[in-house]
């Protein structure tokens, strides 16, 4: 049963409280002022704390620290009846967990202890995320798919050929040119990126290739362009569809002749940058109507890397929402080091038109809203938490039935959630490998294709980053 501790000077509404969470079978104890439910140190352990912040004496919102170091592991609901911005600032700032403005609606007040209570339970059941040491260079997937990747990157890596990496906007582009560019024969050469959408049409020749001094009104002295700064390196060229077609025509020229011609200069420059160009689009479509040239297009694609969307590649998302949140955690200098297993499996609910740039910004979010150190479904973006609602409730294991069945149906969902990674499902469960396998040997569960072995597992790094 969870406990209650009410705090307010206004005994009319404690009793009215009290009431309220004995109703719904909570234990509920009142208090009058902050000193004497400080006092109760010792004797009780509340689950959630209900806090008025003006009373006499020290305020709720002075003697909210106190709070939380006397009731570490209590949950704390601000309530007050002024309704002003800096109070509810200072409140969220000194710890509170939700605030609530008097006269207090019941159904505001039951969703606080609602996401209260299920926050306290999260902290229990959490899983640990610890510092994966990824960096913003680092790819992660253990999905077929993604093996594959790595495979096509590790084999063009070595040879100076053009590649060209398709996918989805958000599915990782540019990490991959990066990791071609690390694998390949000159790894400290320089690394070049540009976004060819991003470019003003009347500038792009000048920043691709550069110019001379005197070359066009305003070139007040030579310039390099971003050619001659990946010699020896290489050049990213993401959004390569959108160059114009007088571009296209130069950029074959590198290409064919490995050599381009700065704005205004006489002679050529050799160039022995490496091309890499990325699109979101259908470049043989764009050949097709005219807007992108073919002799260009096959001059890219002499190895291509298709990306696949994140919705194709579920099975990664718990690795790769362990190496992107010990990034930005510790990029915001948080400590959020935790993962309710309910949000794990809400994200593979979610079909992700954004891929993982949208699960980093989801992450990152959450990461801000998070009071603590743990993320549950509530600091999840409203419209991923509501699209996975009904998806996530049909995942729950039955009500009824044999607590066999009841175990069965929690261990399968826990290795799917997990990509059948058998070390971060033992961390989910709670159990060690061998008890695992014995589940698994017990309820006959059968791993899908493609899933890692026990032994692939055993032997894989903690963050399963891929450099």
């Amino acid at each position: 049963m969870s406990t209650f501790l009410i705090v307010d000077d206004d005994h009319a509404s404690c009793r009215t409280l009290r009431l309220h969470f004995h109703a719904q079978g909570y234990e509920a104890h009142i208090a009058h002022s902050a000193a004497q439910a400080l006092a109760e140190q010792g004797r009780l352990a509340p689950d959630v704390i209900v806090l008025d912040i003006r009373m006499p004496g020290k305020s709720g919102l002075d003697t909210l620290p106190d709070f939380k170091r006397a009731f570490p592991g209590a949950h704390v609901i601000m309530i007050t009846a002024f309704h002003d911005m800096e109070s509810t600032i200072q409140a969220m700032q000194r710890g509170a967990d939700d605030y609530i403005q008097k006269p207090i609606d019941l159904d505001e007040l039951d969703a606080a202890v609602t996401k209260a209570l299920r926050y306290a339970h999260s902290e229990a059941q959490g899983v640990l995320v610890g510092d994966a040491g990824a960096d913003r260079g680092s790819m992660v997937g253990r999905s077929r798919v993604m093996k594959e990747v790595f495979k096509t990157i590790g084999l063009a890596a070595s040879i100076r050929a053009t590649i060209l990496i398709t996918g989805e906007s958000g599915t990782g582009k540019e990490l991959v040119a990066r990791a071609i560019h690390r694998a390949g024969p000159n790894p400290s050469g320089p690394f070049v990126a540009i976004n060819c959408a991003a470019l003003v049409e009347t500038l792009i020749e000048s920043d691709m290739f550069g110019h001379e001094k005197g070359a066009f009104t305003g070139a007040v002295e030579r310039q390099a362009g971003k050619f001659a700064l990946a010699h020896r390196g290489t050049i990213f060229l993401d959004e390569v569809s959108e160059l114009s077609h007088a571009i296209q025509a130069k950029l074959l020229r590198v290409l064919q002749e490995k050599e381009f011609l700065p704005l205004g200069a006489k002679a050529p420059q050799a160039t022995d940058a490496r091309v890499i160009a990325a699109t979101n689009v259908d470049l043989a479509g764009r050949v097709q109507d005219g807007s992108f040239r073919e002799d260009l297009y096959y001059r890219l694609q002499v190895v291509n890397v298709n990306l696949p969307p994140l919705r194709a590649r579920k099975e990664d998302i718990p690795d790769l929402v362990h190496a992107l949140l010990a990034r930005i955690d510790r990029e915001m200098r948080r400590h959020v080091r935790r993962v309710d297993p309910e949000v794990l499996r809400c994200f593979g609910a979610y079909d992700w038109p954004g891929n993982v740039r949208e699960l980093e910004n989801a992450l990152m979010k959450a990461v801000v809203l998070s009071p603590g150190d743990i993320i549950t479904l509530d600091a999840l973006p409203a419209h991923i938490a509501q699209r996975t609602a009904s998806a996530c409730a049909t995942a729950e294991p039955p009500a009824q039935g044999s607590l066999r069945e009841i175990e069965k149906a929690h261990v399968q969902r826990v290795l799917e959630t997990t990509g059948w990674h058998r070390g971060r499902a033992c961390a989910v469960l709670g159990v060690s490998r061998p008890r695992l396998r014995r589940m698994i040997r017990q309820f006959a569960l059968i791993p899908p294709p493609g899933a890692p072995t026990d032994e692939d597992d055993t032997h894989a790094d903690g963050g399963g980053l891929h450099r």
